[in-house]
């Protein structure tokens, strides 16, 4: 008698109201998406099936002064304090899910290679293909093919990439944040997100 009376009361609404009842059954009946997995990208990191490409830790600002010079730092924008600790912070992360060491790839930048060294990973090589093209986009498509063909390189064990947001974005059309990895895995012709590990909060005090 219920299911009668329910029935003949949603026979009366008008038809519009149904039929955003019914919509709303399906979907609130739907499986919510699951969260990124992260253990599972950290699998993927440890195998090398996955690769870390990583946004330098915090360096308040944006671009570089007019004349900053590469082979001098003190020109250039820098990691804070700040900075320093989350990089340290992402190397102990990395070392918790098992990668004690890595092949590091780094923007010459002293941002990235700084952000690079204090991961604690292994030895750190400057890659130009790595760098910022903020001031010159016309070289954005050369750098990001030569990333994508670099990736596409067999290789053994954890990968992290340190480089900046443009060239991220250029790559995945991703904006990260400082200090946060976009994982990928290498296909043919390109690479694909298959997810994202956040930045850790410290204090650095």
């Amino acid at each position: 008698m219920v299911g009668v009376i329910r029935m003949t009361a949603v026979s009366c609404l008008p038809r519009i109201v149904v039929g955003s009842l019914l919509l709303l059954a399906v979907v609130l009946a739907a499986p919510v998406a699951a969260a990124d997995d992260s253990a599972a990208l950290w699998r993927g990191l440890v195998s090398g099936e996955y690769v870390a490409l990583m946004r330098h830790a915090s360096a308040p600002g944006t671009g570089d002064p007019a004349d900053f010079k590469l082979e001098d730092c003190a020109t250039q924008r820098n990691l804070s304090d700040a900075g320093r600790a989350e990089a340290r912070a992402i190397g102990e992360r990395f070392r918790e899910h098992g990668i004690a060491s890595a092949t590091i790839l780094s923007s010459q930048w002293c941002r990235c290679l700084d952000t690079a060294r204090l991961l604690g990973l292994g030895r750190v090589a400057a890659v130009p293909a790595l760098n910022s093209f903020f001031g010159e986009r016309a070289d954005g498509a050369a750098q990001t093919a030569a990333i994508v063909q670099r990736l596409r390189e067999p290789a053994a064990g954890a990968r992290v990439l340190v480089t900046h947001q443009i060239n991220i974005t250029a790559l995945t059309d991703v904006f990260p944040a400082s200090g946060e990895i976009i994982v990928v895995k290498p296909g043919d012709d390109a690479v694909r997100v298959v997810g994202r590990l956040d930045p850790p909060r410290v204090d650095h005090r």
